[in-house]
């Protein structure tokens, strides 16, 4: 998987588990099908995928940066060396 895949999954995921954690639309719906008793096991569910896919996110980001920089250095240029 590419950076930018990897950035857009994190991205998309994060937006879903954010929207389904703090707005009732998973309530709504398993209520819906009849499956209102799963909603006390959403939070153990929903929060670790929010803290999942936000951690995908920021991987995928500092991965980015990470090659962007690698790809702009200059290839002549010496290592400094400390003192």
């Amino acid at each position: 998987m590419n950076n930018r895949q990897l950035l857009r999954t994190g991205i998309i995921g994060s937006i879903i588990a954010a929207i389904c954690c703090f707005t009732p639309v998973l309530v709504l719906l398993l209520g819906a099908l009849g499956l209102a008793a799963w909603v006390g096991w959403l939070d153990y569910v929903l929060f670790p995928a929010l803290a999942f896919f936000l951690g995908l996110t920021a991987y995928a980001f500092w991965r980015q940066r990470r090659s962007a920089a690698e790809c702009c250095e200059p290839e002549n240029s010496t290592p400094r060396k400390s003192p």
